[in-house]
């Protein structure tokens, strides 16, 4: 598996490889959805298994992985005496309601061998529901967009680097204005927050 990694401070480096960044198929069966979905983790060889899991989202019926950002090296947050996440965000269609697809991203967690040992632990795998369409929800087991995500360089930065959703599927433009929201403002706040660095993708 081909890797580039191309450094943007002491702290961050963009990681490059055949699955992130990329895109998958260009069309959306009737009457799904799209989200949004964080994904990365810091414990084995991260990037080796974001890859197995794209290719395991792409086998399955009911989570079709339409685009992938590149890999973000970053610091950890919360509980810092770990070593740092590679993190990177994915878009998906789906049939399944929010609350249901959060409980299969959990049991795919789980299948990579996640486990919950404290709040911020180190982890193999972590996925979260970052949007999905425009729709906002409170609920105790689930909040939509996900709370925090503005704050986190982890989900900002990669989300900033997917593009305009004009590079997406059509019926992505009317159905996730909270995701175009969240892209005009990380593209805003990134401009500002990041190294002056030229772009890796120029």
């Amino acid at each position: 598996m081909g890797v580039l990694i191309r450094p943007i401070d002491r702290e961050h480096r963009w990681i490059l490889t055949p699955c992130y960044p990329t895109r998958g198929p260009r069309t959306i069966p009737p009457g799904w959805s799209v989200a949004v979905i964080g994904v990365g983790g810091n414990v084995g060889d991260v990037v080796r298994r974001l890859c197995r899991l794209w290719y395991a989202l792409k086998r399955t019926r009911t989570i079709r992985p339409l685009a992938s950002s590149p890999i973000l090296r970053n610091p950890p947050f919360g509980y810092t005496r770990q070593g740092p996440f590679d993190n990177a965000v994915i878009i998906v269609a789906t049939p399944l309601p929010p609350i249901v697809l959060l409980r299969r991203l959990l049991e795919i967690e789980r299948r990579f061998g996640r486990r919950r040992s404290f709040p911020n632990a180190p982890r193999t795998l972590d996925l979260d529901l970052i949007f999905y369409d425009a729709r906002r929800i409170e609920r105790s087991d689930l909040i939509v967009p996900h709370p925090g995500w503005r704050e986190r360089v982890s989900v900002r930065w990669p989300f900033a680097r997917m593009g305009s959703r004009r590079r997406l599927p059509h019926r992505v433009g009317n159905e996730t204005r909270h995701m175009e929201k969240g892209w005009q403002w990380s593209k805003r706040h990134l401009k500002r927050r990041a190294p002056k660095r030229r772009s890796p993708w120029r």
